[in-house]
């Protein structure tokens, strides 16, 4: 009799150059420079699922943990499957179209706005 292990992969997450200057620019407002970056999904938005992030200073066993430039990024496991493959970024283009842009693989489509998805 053979036993199978089922192993979860840590998601591929990338968050741009950009996307952590303005991270750490909200941490050194908000005063929480030794915070850390939660990227997650909750249900709702127009599309099914949209985009969470907070600061935090915690993680937990249910967590990947990630490292950008000296940033820690958090991401639950279960909100894992629906972010492999995310590219976060940040970019001021203009008043209209600047901001957070969530690219995402693991998206069948995204809403107008970008802030919710319908997974694959």
């Amino acid at each position: 009799m053979s036993t199978m292990t089922i192993e979860t992969a840590q998601p591929t997450i990338t968050v741009t150059p950009s996307a952590i200057t303005q991270v750490r620019h909200l941490m050194r407002k908000q005063g929480k420079e030794n915070f850390g970056l939660r990227l997650g999904v909750k249900g709702g938005g127009c599309s099914g699922l949209s985009y969470v992030m907070n600061l935090e200073d915690f993680t937990t066993d249910r967590d990947f943990v990630y490292e950008f430039e000296g940033l820690p990024v958090y991401v639950d496991k279960r909100s894992a499957r629906f972010l492999d493959g995310l590219i976060l970024d940040y970019t001021i283009k203009n008043l209209l179209e600047g901001g957070w842009k969530w690219t995402n693989s693991s998206a069948a489509r995204s809403c107008g706005c970008g802030t919710s998805f319908t997974p694959k």
